[in-house]
């Protein structure tokens, strides 16, 4: 930590929590670059554990006017980072105002913790959470932070009906798709045909590819930003009428997150299947439909502990953060 006029800080500050040998990690993509693991959470999961506080120079007096630990959802908006938007703040005090003269550890709990959304890092818009140790003093507060991953669960949707769309040029193309259903859990498999009814065009090649759009912002000051997941060739040649071709799609080899709507009012993350065919003078003709994406709970975590929402039961809000 950079210090004021010069001087060092006089402690240096590390969580450790009750769990940390044992419970489940997740590679996350800085912001460099790298990659970090951090522990993985579920909605109710306690947050437990101690904060370690360590003198630089044991028997030298540290001043402090209070020790507090906070749990703490934040959302950032990238094009906006002044402003952090709190959705969750929890926190407990560790030592009332006085002095340090050794190093010392403080247990810390938060039982039953909502944590309502998933953690999220997109293209303009971050969702977090993470504990903050402060040490207060007079001039320069020393603070310490810990990254925690969250995913929130969905059991199988009730409805999950499949998907069927036409694609047509009048007297020249006319194509039915049919995929087999409207939701998948993120190690789904897309399974679909293609049939061609009409072909009065040539076409020389058709693609699959899966769209993420991350909306942030409201009204006018709306932002978009699209990103192409995958391309996966489907056909290569010209087809014939009457000709149908088998889809499957295997979603477990891309990184995804489950759909997002409107997650406190600050952002969303939809999905499309963008259904592509060029002919030859490299004309694009194109269909997208919208699917949802949900998170699976492992079939390693305790059923009590699995904080699952159910698709067509929850709220529209806690849906299109759940499904």
């Amino acid at each position: 930590m950079v210090s004021w006029l010069g001087y060092g800080n006089s402690a240096t500050v590390s969580i450790i929590l009750d769990d940390e040998e044992t419970r489940s990690k997740v590679p996350v993509l800085l912001e460099d670059e790298g990659k970090e693991y951090q522990h993985l959470f579920y909605d109710g999961d306690n947050v437990s554990g101690k904060v370690n506080i360590k003198l630089k120079q044991e028997g030298k007096k540290l001043e402090h006017q209070g020790i507090k630990i906070e749990f703490l959802g934040q959302i950032e908006i990238y094009y906006d980072r002044g402003n952090h938007y709190e959705f969750v703040k929890l926190d407990k005090d560790l030592a009332r105002p006085g002095d340090l003269t050794e190093s010392c550890s403080f247990p810390f709990e938060f039982l039953k913790v909502v944590k309502q959304y998933e953690s999220y890092t997109g293209r303009n818009v971050r969702l977090r959470y993470f504990l903050r140790v402060t040490i207060s003093r007079r001039l320069v507060d020393i603070i310490h932070e810990k990254e925690l991953m969250v995913h929130q669960l969905s059991s199988y949707p009730e409805t999950n009906s499949s998907l069927k769309m036409e694609v047509g040029i009048e007297d020249c193309l006319h194509i039915e798709f049919e995929y087999n259903r409207s939701k998948y859990h993120l190690n789904d498999v897309i399974v679909g045909k293609i049939y061609f009814i009409l072909v009065r065009i040539k076409i020389k090649h058709m693609e699959l590819s899966i769209i993420k759009r991350e909306t942030t912002g409201s009204g006018p000051n709306t932002y978009n930003e699209n990103e192409q997941i995958n391309r996966y060739e489907i056909m290569d040649g010209a087809p014939v009428r009457g000709e149908s071709i088998p889809i499957r799609l295997f979603l477990s080899a891309y990184d995804l997150t489950p759909t997002m709507k409107d997650v406190n009012k600050k952002f969303s993350v939809r999905y499309y299947l963008n259904l592509v065919l060029v002919d030859e003078e490299d004309r694009r003709y194109f269909k997208q439909q919208e699917i949802t994406l949900w998170r699976k709970s492992p079939t390693s975590l305790k059923p009590e502990n699995r904080g699952v929402v159910a698709l067509e039961s929850a709220t529209s809000q806690e849906r299109g953060n759940a499904s």
